[in-house]
């Protein structure tokens, strides 16, 4: 299975069948079970009773229908950090009784004040074309409201861009390196859990029951992180097609972190170093915590327009994320 491919499969799920989709990919590989609060889980056993987890959130970032205004325009809040200045007619799908399109109300220049300041979300409003009684027979309070799907695109160098990339393409790596196993036909030195996890966006609580759940002897996590962008310092992103980053903390285990060097190194795998003075923003940042601690490092793969419509990635750097992890997984006979 090629990696691009995989990617597409799960940039193209919608919100409402995304899990379904991964759970019948990774269902090749072995037996999936769904925990209480959502997460994937898929067990591969090896010949000795240490166990790594690897995890990769699956939720995206959404919005939430607040409530219905006299003119049958939705108000929102979000779920997850949303840039507002990118919602200025947005298109969106309104998950209702059955999807709606809807576009975020935008003033027009020639009636706005000239202010460059973005209008908080909470004070913007979703238009879906009814009067408030329409609108009021086909959405409630509460309903989801996400990006609206779209063909995924596909630029120069094989770059793809798609909404909800962070972190379907996280998922995409975790399950390429099943293939790989799969594939390879080589024995397990250790057990291998993959997690696929809710509520990252919201607070990670998904990774955090899981990791109790089944208790690792240590995880490294998948997520995505900033790729290079023309306005923002080079020492702040990750070069895009430069490899997986790995991640740099006080919060991070370093005997893993710097494994995951050497192994890059060692089997020709590019990579490039993700310094952070703290918390990770990432599941890591809960997995490391979970009873009496579990060592986790952490791996992402570079992202431009994070949190957009059109989060853009390299193919690439998925697929060298995921032949590391491979050959991390494979390197604990070595130490064992």
């Amino acid at each position: 299975m090629k990696i691009d491919d995989i990617i597409i499969k799960l940039a193209n799920a919608t919100p409402n069948n995304v899990c379904g989709v991964a759970r019948d990919i990774l269902s090749e590989y072995g037996e999936v079970t769904t925990s209480k609060l959502g997460n994937l889980c898929l067990e591969m056993k090896g010949e000795s009773d240490y166990t790594v987890m690897l995890d990769a959130h699956i939720d995206e970032i959404h919005m939430v229908v607040t409530s219905i205004d006299s003119n049958g325009f939705l108000k929102v809040s979000t779920c997850g950090s949303i840039d507002p200045r990118v919602l200025a007619g947005c298109e969106v799908t309104v998950w209702g009784a059955k999807p709606l399109y809807g576009v975020f109300c935008t003033t027009p220049p020639h009636l706005s004040k000239g202010d460059n300041v973005a209008t908080d979300v909470e004070d913007m409003a979703v238009d879906i074309g009814f009067d408030k009684k329409d609108a009021m027979m086909r959405v409630k309070v509460g309903d989801k409201v996400t990006f609206r799907q779209t063909d995924v695109a596909h630029l120069a160098n094989d770059l793809i861009g798609s909404k909800s990339l962070d972190n379907r393409t996280g998922v995409a790596a975790l399950i390429y390196v099943a293939d790989m196993i799969k594939q390879k036909g080589k024995k397990l030195p250790c057990n291998v859990i993959f997690q696929l996890s809710q509520l990252e966006e919201v607070g990670g609580m998904g990774a955090a029951t899981g990791a109790n759940e089944k208790y690792p002897d240590e995880a490294v996590v998948v997520d995505v992180s900033f790729g290079d962008y023309p306005t923002i310092s080079e020492e702040k992103t990750g070069k895009m097609c430069g490899g997986p980053m790995i991640g740099v903390s006080p919060l991070l285990d370093e005997t893993i972190t710097n494994n995951l060097k050497k192994i890059a190194e060692k089997k020709d795998i590019p990579y490039q170093l993700e310094v952070m003075s703290g918390r990770s923003s990432t599941n890591a940042d809960v997995i490391f915590t979970r009873k009496n601690g579990i060592p986790s490092g952490l791996v992402s793969i570079p992202l431009r327009n994070m949190h957009t419509p059109v989060e853009v990635v390299s193919p690439y750097d998925v697929e060298d994320v995921a032949k590391l992890l491979f050959e991390y997984v494979m390197s604990k006979g070595e130490e064992n």
